[in-house]
C-alpha cells in the first residue's frame, strides 16, 4: 500500500516531531510512505503549495493520502484527491465555529475518513461518523533512563526540576499560568525549566531527568506530551483537558488540576514528595498507546477505505 502523508514541514522533519513519528511507525508496519511538506506559513502558505501538490500528485500515484491538520484536509480535497483521511489534531476543534463548519462540510464532500485523537474533540466537531485513534507513543525511544545519567545529558541543575515542554508563546499553552503557579510554590530548591525548540531525540533525556512535568494548556487533543512523559516513568502535573484524564487514569505521582494557580501549585508540590518514578509506562503499555499498536490501527482504516472505496 502506498500512501502519501501531507503536513505542514518549513524545515521538513523538524516541523512535524508527531507526524514523523506516526509515519515510522507506519513504515514499520509495512506501508510504503511518502511525505509532501507544506511550505509558509497560515493559510497563504497553504494555498501556495496547493499547485505544487497538483503537480505531485500527477507525477506520483499514492493509494491513500493521509492529510494532517484541517488546513492541509482542505488543499488535498481542491487538489482533487478522492481516497483522502484527514487527521484533526486538537487546534481544530477549537476553533471559531464557521471553521467548524468548514471541517463538516469538507468531510461530507470529499474525505474519505476523518481521525480525531479523543472522544473530546469528536464531541466537540460533532461528527459521529469521525474514528477515535490518539497519537501512539515510540515506547523504545520514550523509556526510563537512570535519572543521574540523564541530568548529565541536559545539564540541569543538582535541585528539583520541574519541566514545562513547549512552545510559551503558543496562547494555549497557557505558560503564564505555570509561571504564576509556580511563583506560589516560594521554593528556591525548585527550577522551572522551560523545555521548547529541542530536538524530539532528546526529549526523552529531558523527561528522565525531570522530577515533575507541568502541563498548563488551555486545549488539547491527545498531547503527546504525556504520554511520552508517562512511557519516561515521569510523574505529570497537569490540567485537565484533552484525553489526559483518561490516560493518566490512576497512576500515582500524576496529579489532574483545575485552571486554578493554588491548585496546581499544591499538586506540584505533592508530585515533588512524592519522590520516586512512576509505573506510568504500563498504564501506557495496558492503553495499547505504544506507536506500533496505533500504527496497526491506521492501517486497518486504510484498508476499510479503500475496500469501501473499491466496492462502490
Amino acid at each position: 500500500m502506498k500512501v502519501l502523508f501531507i503536513c505542514s514541514g518549513n524545515k521538513k522533519y523538524e516541523d512535524s516531531p508527531i507526524v514523523i513519528s506516526q509515519g515510522n511507525s507506519l513504515i514499520k508496519a509495512g506501508i510504503d510512505l511518502d511525505y509532501f511538506f507544506i511550505k509558509g506559513r497560515g493559510c497563504k502558505g497553504y494555498f501556495k503549495s496547493f499547485f505544487l501538490l497538483r503537480r505531485h500528485l500527477h507525477e506520483n500515484k499514492y493509494d491513500i493520502v493521509h492529510a494532517h491538520y484541517s488546513l492541509s484536509g482542505f488543499i488535498a480535497s481542491l487538489a482533487g484527491i478522492q481516497t483522502l483521511v484527514v487527521s484533526l489534531m486538537g487546534s481544530d476543534v477549537h476553533r471559531h465555529g464557521f471553521y467548524r463548519f468548514l471541517i463538516k462540510l469538507f468531510n461530507e464532500w470529499r474525505w474519505a475518513a476523518l481521525i480525531v485523537k479523543s472522544e473530546e474533540m469528536k464531541g466537540i466537531i460533532g461528527i459521529d461518523s469521525a474514528v477515535i485513534i490518539p497519537n501512539g507513543v515510540d515506547i523504545d525511544k520514550f523509556r526510563p533512563i537512570p535519572k543521574v545519567e540523564a541530568k548529565e545529558k541536559v545539564d540541569f541543575s543538582e535541585n528539583k526540576n520541574v519541566i514545562f515542554v513547549g512552545n510559551p508563546e503558543r496562547p494555549e499553552k497557557n505558560f503564564k499560568l505555570a509561571e504564576a503557579s509556580f511563583a506560589l510554590l516560594k521554593d528556591e530548591s525548585v527550577e522551572l525549566n522551560v523545555i521548547s525548540h529541542q530536538p524530539h531525540e532528546k526529549l526523552p533525556d529531558f523527561m528522565n531527568a525531570a522530577d515533575v512535568l507541568l502541563l498548563t494548556s488551555d486545549y488539547e487533543g491527545s498531547p503527546n506530551v504525556i504520554k511520552e512523559a508517562m512511557a519516561c516513568n515521569c510523574p505529570i502535573v497537569a490540567t485537565d483537558v484533552g484525553d489526559i484524564k483518561w490516560v493518566i487514569g490512576d497512576t500515582e505521582g500524576c496529579f489532574i488540576t483545575s485552571f486554578s494557580p493554588e491548585d496546581i501549585a499544591q499538586k506540584i508540590s505533592k508530585a515533588l514528595k512524592f519522590e520516586r518514578r512512576t509505573v506510568g509506562r504500563e498504564r501506557i503499555i495496558e492503553l495499547g498507546l505504544g506507536s506500533d499498536a496505533i500504527a496497526s490501527k491506521i492501517k486497518s482504516l486504510y484498508e476499510k477505505v479503500l475496500e469501501s472505496q473499491q466496492s462502490h
